[in-house]
This record gives C-alpha cells, sequence and structure tokens, in this order.
C-alpha cells in the first residue's frame, strides 16, 4: 500500500519535514514495515516554503546577508538546475528582529527603519547559482519599505535631494528625491521571477501595506500614516524613473505584501502574481508523485475555517481529488466539524487534541502524539475500513 504524507508545518512546534517524519514512523509501526510512504513536506509560500524545496530536490545554500536591522544574517535558499527557491524571512524576516514588549505584545523594535536589503542580496547569490527562474516565497517579514531594500541588494541607489543615500527603511522613503539605477543587476532582464503570495492587498491606503500589516511589525498609529506617505513618495518617484507601471503596480493585488516587496517584485523585476500553494505544488511535484498512492495525508497545526481559504490542506485535497486518491488531514486542534471536513474533501480529521487535551501538550509533544494518530490511520486500513475510521467524536475537538 503506497501513502502519501504531503504536510504543512505545526507552528511553534514542528517542521512540516518533522511532521512528516513523525506520521511515517506511526504508519510503520502500526502496519508492521510494510508500508510504502512518500514524504512531501509542502507550505503555502512562506514560512516553510524552503523546506519544501529541499525535501523534493533542491539543493540548499547559504549566503551572507543583511538582516532587516543591519546585522548580518546566515541566509538559506534552495538551488535546483536554473530554478531557485528564496523564502524571504530567512533574510528579512520578523523572526530577525530583537523583540520589546508593547501592550502585551512582542513587536518590532524599529518597524519604520527595517529594510528588505538583505532580500535582494539573496537573488544575487541565486543569480551567481546560476539561477535565471526565481520563485520569490514572502511572508513573515520585519520591514515595510515597499521593497526599496530589496532593489538596493540588487544595486539601485537611492538618493535624496542632495544625492546623499537614504538610511534603510520604509520612514527614510519620505524624503526620497530620485532613483540610480546605474548599476542595477544586469543578469535581471533574463531571469524570470514568480511571487509565491497569497495577500491581495495594494501598497496604499486603507488596505495598503502600512495600514494592514504595520502593526503587526509594531508600528504604531502615527507610524502608519508616516509609513504609508513614505510608499507614496515612493511611487511618484519611481514612476518618474520607468514610468506610468510604476502607479499601475502600486494598485495591483499583491503589492502591499510582506512591507511592499510585492510592490518592487511587480514593478521593477516584472513577477507574476501566483498562490503560495499552487506554486509549491507545482515545483514539489505533488500531482505526479500522486500517481498509484492508496490515500494522501496533509495537514497543519491549526485546521479551522481559515484553512478553507486557500491554505496548504485545501490545495493538497484538491490535487488529490483530482486523481481520485482519498485525503485525510492531521492537525493539532481543528474547529471543523464533519459535514465541514467533508465538504473540504477530508475523509477525515485525525486532531492531537483528541488524543491529549492540553494544548501546551500538544505543542510540546507533538512528534510522539503524531505517531500515534499515524499507528491510528494504519489501523483503520489494516482493517479495511475507510482509511479515515476515526470516531465522530474526533472531528468535534
Amino acid at each position: 500500500m503506497r501513502i502519501v504524507i504531503a504536510p504543512d508545518k505545526f507552528k511553534g512546534s514542528l517542521s512540516a519535514p518533522e511532521v512528516c517524519s513523525h506520521l511515517d514512523k506511526g504508519l510503520q509501526r502500526g502496519a508492521g514495515g510494510n508500508l510504502e510512504v512518500v514524504r512531501i513536506p509542502v507550505a503555502d509560500g512562506g514560512e516553510g516554503t524552503l523546506d519544501a524545496a529541499v525535501g523534493s530536490g533542491f539543493t540548499r545554500r547559504t549566503a551572507t546577508v543583511t538582516g532587516p536591522t543591519g546585522q548580518p544574517v546566515e541566509a538559506d535558499f534552495a538551488v535546483r538546475g536554473h530554478e531557485a527557491v528564496i523564502e524571504m524571512a530567512t533574510a528579512s524576516g520578523l523572526a530577525l528582529v530583537p523583540n520589546v514588549r508593547k501592550g502585551g505584545r512582542p513587536v518590532s523594535a524599529d518597524a519604520s527603519a527595517a529594510t528588505s536589503i538583505g532580500t535582494g542580496q539573496l537573488i544575487r547569490a541565486a543569480l551567481d547559482a546560476g539561477c535565471r527562474r526565481i520563485v520569490l516565497g514572502v511572508g513573515g517579514s520585519a520591514n515595510t519599505d515597499g521593497g526599496a531594500g530589496l532593489l538596493q541588494g540588487l544595486g539601485a541607489r537611492f538618493l535624496d535631494s542632495r544625492n546623499n543615500e537614504l538610511p534603510p527603511g520604509g520612514a527614510a522613503l519620505a524624503n526620497l528625491h530620485s532613483i540610480d539605477f546605474t548599476d542595477f543587476e544586469p543578469r535581471l532582464v533574463d531571469t524570470r521571477f514568480v511571487l509565491a503570495s497569497d495577500v491581495d492587498n495594494p501598497l496604499l491606503g486603507a488596505q495598503g501595506a502600512a495600514a494592514v500589516f504595520g502593526p503587526q511589525k509594531g508600528a504604531t498609529q502615527q507610524d502608519v500614516g508616516m509609513l504609508d506617505a513614505a510608499l507614496a513618495r515612493f511611487v511618484e518617484v519611481l514612476a518618474r524613473e520607468i514610468g506610468f507601471r510604476a502607479v499601475k503596480a502600486a494598485e495591483a493585488p499583491g503589492a502591499g505584501a510582506a512591507g511592499g516587496v510585492g510592490y518592487a517584485a511587480i514593478a521593477v523585476l516584472a513577477a507574476t502574481r501566483r498562490p503560495g500553494i499552487d506554486v509549491v505544488l507545482e515545483f514539489t511535484g505533488l500531482a505526479d508523485r500522486l500517481a498509484g498512492a492508496d490515500l494522501v495525508i496533509t495537514g497543519e497545526g491549526s485546521l479551522d475555517e481559515q484553512s478553507l481559504l486557500g491554505k496548504t490542506p485545501m490545495g493538497v485535497a484538491r490535487a488529490a481529488a483530482a486523481q481520485g486518491v482519498p485525503v485525510v488531514a492531521v492537525c493539532g486542534r481543528t474547529t471543523l466539524g464533519p459535514e465541514r471536513a467533508a465538504a473540504a474533501g477530508f475523509e477525515d480529521i485525525y486532531a492531537l487534541t483528541a488524543l491529549e487535551s492540553d494544548v501546551n501538550r500538544c505543542i510540546a509533544e507533538a512528534g510522539p502524539l503524531l505517531e500515534q494518530l499515524g499507528t491510528q490511520i494504519s489501523a483503520g486500513l489494516a482493517a479495511n475500513r475507510p482509511a479515515a475510521a476515526s470516531t465522530k467524536e474526533d472531528l468535534r475537538v
């Protein structure tokens, strides 16, 4: 019997490869080691995208780049032939910023000064590796700089009225007077970019990068207004340099992704925006690897209504349904009842909280608990029952 395991990470607990490993152990234990298990860690374009690439045959590379606060960081990317996968968070992520507490929640120390320059430097590293098709997975960014830092990392110079280079960060763009593309990376002309993002926000305004995502990075309401005005200045100056497409790109769905990195990618790099899960499933070759499978197991940490809006489990379920392969999901917790689960394409949902009611223990002991779920699934298969033969109570966690 052939089983494909294709989960996302359990955020705050296990990476997608770790989820695969623990499930595999449990499945084999329950089946006496007689299963053919294919592990395909997946993601939705954000955190975990790099792991999905490496798990699909890409080679992990490392480059020293400038982090969001200006300090050097070691950032990974993945290469396969002439294709690269870059997970922006490894170079410019909020997790790389020293945090302070404000109002009882962690926030970045300086949301207005964080930069995306390291992501641009990672793109250069991918070009040095011979890549000419680059998937840019965005999410978890610290910056709200409109992607100005990304362009700086590729050789652009952002200048004030005295021809001095601006300091990093979105706030400095308020003083932007001109952009010098003289030393801009020439290899970009022959490079195609895919922006893997589910965010459809524009760059500016009430639904823009600063207003919607700035507060998540520690920006105050005063900061949000200042950053939005600075980004508008960026659009104005960039339009003088490259034409009206700079204005049009600011309104494009996805321009507000990753603090506006989506904007720079669309306006200057001519990136094509695609749903993250579609991009990941494509480079993992999931559809082809489902051939001959008897069951697919997918999942993520919390399987809820938001999961149904294009998250990883839904993408996997659609791919499996297209080939007539049954799907079950594993998760830390779920809010989906039996009807919603069935409508989403899942024959059943196995939650860690069905085994352990203490959520904190589920997080801390997710690995062993997942192995138990794997054994349960194997037992269902061995008894010639539907692959997802848990009780109705399991679905009401």
